[in-house]
């Protein structure tokens, strides 16, 4: 995938792999490189961006269809841990096509009763390297896609470094999507 765009108005967007909040200007050009998740990945002269999902109408109206991924609201039947892992399939590293399940980026999901009468879930993930800036960000993604399932009062996702990711965490789909076999 690799369509421009102008943006039409002001854009907060975090720089790839900083984590850095900055501004994108109206007027300014960027190429889409990625739209998975409901956030895309974009590419000005300045580098790598990632654009939330609240702010991907910056893009144009034409870009509406930029909204990629899995959403929770598909989700049906009693909350369980095949829900949650389906759940977090929804949600990318903004630099690799590959959902952080697949990735194996995700380590523990544990569901608890929470105090209103609804579950709260515990969550450790890890990065493929440990001085990506973007953790925070990937954390925040997991624990919204988690939150926005039926019956989730609360979600906790914590970054841990132990084991310490590598390749061969990748499950078999996801070495497919990389080409990796």
């Amino acid at each position: 995938m690799s369509s421009t765009y102008r943006l039409v108005r002001d854009c907060a967007a975090t720089l790839i792999p900083a984590g850095d909040i900055v501004v994108l200007e109206a007027g300014g050009e960027v190429t889409v490189t990625q739209a998975l998740g409901g956030s895309v990945t974009v590419r000005t002269g300045m580098g790598l961006f990632r654009i939330a999902p609240a702010d991907l109408d910056a893009l144009g109206a034409e870009a509406a269809r930029l909204h990629g991924g899995q959403t929770a609201d598909t989700a049906t039947g009693p909350l369980d841990q095949d829900m949650l892992w389906e759940a977090l399939k929804g949600c990318f590293d903004p630099e690799i096509p590959v959902n952080i399940v697949d990735l194996g980026l995700i380590y523990h999901l544990e569901l608890q009763p929470g105090e209103r009468g609804g579950r709260k879930v515990a969550a450790k993930m890890t990065l493929t390297a440990q001085g990506c800036g973007m953790g925070p960000v990937i954390a925040d993604d997991a624990k919204a896609k988690l939150e926005a399932l039926p019956g989730v009062e609360s979600a906790e996702v914590q970054i841990v470094w132990d084991p310490v990711w590598n390749p061969r965490m990748i499950s078999e789909a996801g070495r497919k999507q990389l080409g990796l076999e």
